[in-house]
């Protein structure tokens, strides 16, 4: 247990090495020079210069790889190009809205996948299952993007049920910012609902074909009490 415990974290790592100067070799390959992008067209060359200096630009990539890493392991994130602040500060920020939002999708993900792969397993053939399968396929097979611009459209521009963008806050109330993480969660739940109310078809249709529940079966017991 402890062999493969230790394999399986050397294999993490080299996967998160190997990641590592994939992203990095990305970065350097990518045209521009961050330090001008920052200053815009008009800086002059001697404050880009001291800009390179102060971002470690002008340091070997090797040097750049390990700051970089470094920085990874012990949380400094380095300073975002585009925003011009720290990176961690802006992640901290976009989790206020994204932990929710996630956390609100896979709620209902697991709110409506399992009662309907439970449904369909159930009543295997029957129209009931039919359609779930058929409505679960045009769940996967149908984009995100795509279902969110439709409940836009019909929900928040003709209905005018939800807001058609933007987040209120939290300060304007847990309700309201609920509400405005509504049709984003369904939008994102919708594929992953629908896989997983597949696989929980799938799954109990094998477990009820086992041997103990077809004897448990065969002693009397109903469905559901087997």
């Amino acid at each position: 247990m402890l062999r493969y415990a230790v394999k399986r974290l050397g294999s993490l790592l080299a996967s998160l090495v190997v990641a590592s100067l994939v992203i990095f070799a990305c970065i350097e390959v990518v045209p521009g020079d961050p330090a001008s992008f920052m200053l815009g067209i008009n800086a002059q060359p001697d404050t880009v210069a001291a800009l390179r200096e102060e971002l470690g630009l002008n340091r070997a990539p090797h040097e750049r790889y390990i700051a970089w890493v470094s920085g990874l392991v012990t949380g400094d994130f380095g300073t975002s190009y585009t925003y011009r602040s720290p990176v961690s500060e802006i992640v901290v920020e976009r989790l206020a809205i994204s932990l929710p939002l996630a956390i609100y999708a896979l709620s209902l993900t697991i709110l409506v996948a399992f009662p309907v792969g439970i449904l369909a397993a159930t009543r295997r053939g029957s129209l009931t299952d039919i359609s779930v399968m058929a409505t679960t396929q045009l769940g996967v097979a149908i984009p995100n993007f795509w279902f969110a611009l439709l409940m836009v459209l019909v929900f928040a521009v003709n209905l005018r049920w939800f807001s058609a963008g933007g987040f209120p806050g939290w300060d304007e109330g847990v309700p309201a910012a609920v509400k405005a993480l509504t049709l984003p969660a369904i939008a994102l739940a919708l594929p992953q609902a629908s896989i997983l109310a597949r696989v929980m078809r799938s799954s109990l249709l094998d477990t009820l074909s086992e041997d103990y529940i077809r004897t448990a079966r065969a002693k009397g017991l109903t469905a559901r009490q087997a």
